[in-house]
Formats: structure tokens, C-alpha cells, sequence
């Protein structure tokens, strides 16, 4: 039988493509005979029973729009079991036969378990730091990537101007893609993500060469979950002013990499996923998450999206450092 009402989602990240995501959820299972029901706040909102009816109207104009219209939260209940029996108790009390759920590595958790429990869920991924397996890229990298570009660009002028050395940081706790990419595609002299292990002494050196190769400036784009954060490299190194060259300064890009509104490509990835979200669940798929893979929208069982973080591209690290020198 037909689902007649399902649920959508966004829980844990935000960042700029979610809304084109619901947009597209809605529309497509609206297009397909289902009610949709939003759900405020992300699993936290599923315990408390915060559901709102959507229609084609109630995504209008969002699709420009950075963040989340439904909001968004984290919630340690729902990792609970008894958490996740009650927001099952909420679902059935509204009526609600299936979920499209928006977000990272901790959503698609969220999700599976709820498919454990015979409730039917698809996952859409959206998150900045590209670690979900199943998909080349998640809603959100590429504008979050732009905006950390664009920082670089304008920290390099000042930079240059000043002839210093900056270390910027990036987000990305468990994965250095967005510091790698960033860094990349920024000339950055460094790079230094979680998954490539460095010490201090060879950001030491790194500062030292550009300086001695008569180098303007060195940029270092450091991933937030990096084995030193930005901190502590900036101590190291002004101990070791007179050997580093360059005097030293900190810019944490922080959330502002989450913000705005999403980029073309982001919207188009959106609009894609968001609606084979919808398009799957009605179908009958279960326990799934849909990805773009090459240039064909898949289904990958949750179970393996969750089971580990998508690696980095060593073979682009090793780029990175050939075109730092």
C-alpha cells in the first residue's frame, strides 16, 4: 500500500543546500499523492511531537536560502534507546509512515536506527565536511569550500602586503577534505588535516622555506580536528620567531562557513537528492541513503554509510604538497 504521509527532517549540521533539499523532498512526494509533514528541530522536535503540515507554498522562496527553515538541533535523547521508542510513539501517532532525513554522519546514525526499528527512512547527506561514503560530494561542500577560498584569497593579500605567515583554520573534526581542497585550490604553502600525522618542527620548516625562498607570505590552512590546532602551532612558532622569518597570525574561519546562500552547484545537488529522497521512499526503499555517484543518483544502505568515514584522496595531499614549493 501507498504511503499516504511521510516526514521531512534536517538534524545535527547546517550549512547552505538544506532548504533546496526540503524544497525539492516536498514537491516531489506532494507530486507523488503523499501529505508531508516537516519536522522542527531535527530529532529533538521528532521527541516533542513538533510537526508542521507543508505544502508546495511553504517552501517557496526558500530555495535561495542558507540554514535550515525547519531548524535544526542535536539531541543525546534520541540516541537512546528509550529516546528513539518515543519518537517512534510520536510518528505513529501523527500518522507518519516514512521519513526523508537531512544531514551528516550523526543524522544517518539517527536514521538507521530508526530503520532498525521497522520504521521506513531514507538519508540525504548533507554536510561540509564530505565524510559520508555513498556520495562524491555532500550538499554543502562546495559553497562552505568557496566561502573557506575566498577567505584565503583575501588573507593572502594581507598577507603579502604585511609579509606574514597566517594559519587558517578550517572546519573539519574527524576529516581534512575541506582543509585539503581549500588549501589546494588556495596556493596554501601547508595543509594539515587529521588524516596525515605532521609535527610542529615540520611546520617550523615549512614557514622557514618560504621565507628563505623569498616567498611574500606562507599560508597554512590547518582542519580544525588537525593533531595542533592553530593555537598551538602560532606558540610554537613565536618561540621560533628568529627562525621563522615571518611573524605570525591566527584567523579561525569558524561557522561562517556554514552560512549564506548555497552556490549553484549546491542547489543543483540539492534539488537532486532532496527529491530521489522523497521519489525512493515512496517507491518502497528503506534504510538507504541516496548519493550522487559520478553523475547517477545510488541508494547505499545506511549500515554502510555509518560503518566508516569516507577517506581522504591521498594522491591530492601529495598534490598539494608538489605545488606548494
Amino acid at each position: 500500500m501507498a504511503m499516504r504521509k511521510i516526514g521531512v527532517l534536517s538534524s545535527g549540521t547546517d550549512g547552505p543546500g538544506i532548504n533546496p533539499a526540503l524544497r525539492a523532498a516536498v514537491r516531489m512526494a506532494l507530486s507523488m499523492g503523499a501529505r508531508v509533514v516537516g519536522v522542527r528541530r531535527g530529532y529533538a522536535g521528532l521527541l516533542t511531537g513538533e510537526f508542521v503540515e507543508l505544502t508546495a507554498r511553504s517552501v517557496s522562496g526558500i530555495i535561495s536560502k542558507g540554514g535550515t527553515f525547519l531548524g535544526s538541533s542535536r539531541s543525546l535523547e534520541f540516541k537512546s534507546r528509550r529516546g528513539q521508542l518515543e519518537a517512534l510513539r510520536r510518528l505513529n501517532e501523527a500518522e507518519i509512515e516514512g521519513l526523508v532525513v537531512i544531514g551528516g554522519d550523526g543524522t544517518m546514525r539517527g536514521a538507521q536506527q530508526l530503520h532498525e526499528l521497522s520504521f521506513p527512512v531514507i538519508g540525504v547527506p548533507a554536510t561540509v565536511e564530505n565524510d559520508l561514503p555513498g556520495t562524491d560530494t555532500a550538499i554543502g561542500v562546495d559553497t562552505a569550500l568557496n566561502t573557506a577560498l575566498e577567505a584565503i584569497d583575501r588573507i593572502k593579500d594581507t598577507a603579502s602586503a604585511h609579509q606574514r605567515a597566517f594559519l587558517v583554520e578550517v572546519m573539519g573534526r574527524e576529516s581534512g577534505y575541506m582543509a585539503l581542497m581549500a588549501g589546494l585550490a588556495g596556493g596554501a604553502e601547508m595543509v594539515c588535516i587529521p588524516e596525515v600525522p605532521f609535527e610542529l618542527d615540520d611546520v617550523a620548516r615549512t614557514v622557514t622555506e618560504a621565507y628563505v625562498k623569498g616567498k611574500p607570505h606562507c599560508i597554512i590552512v590547518v582542519a580544525e580536528g588537525a593533531r595542533y590546532g592553530v593555537h598551538a602551532i602560532a606558540s610554537y612558532l613565536r618561540e621560533r620567531h628568529e627562525e621563522a622569518g615571518f611573524s605570525v597570525r591566527e584567523t579561525i574561519l569558524g561557522y561562517i562557513q556554514r552560512g549564506g546562500a548555497p552556490l549553484a552547484y549546491d542547489r543543483m545537488l540539492a534539488t537532486r537528492l532532496g527529491a530521489a529522497g522523497a521519489r525512493f521512499l515512496l517507491e518502497g526503499h528503506r534504510g538507504e541513503m541516496v548519493g550522487l555517484v559520478g553523475n547517477e543518483v545510488v541508494a547505499t544502505p545506511l549500515a554502510e554509510v555509518i560503518a566508516q568515514r569516507k577517506p581522504i584522496d591521498v594522491n591530492m595531499f601529495r598534490l598539494a604538497e608538489v605545488l606548494a614549493r
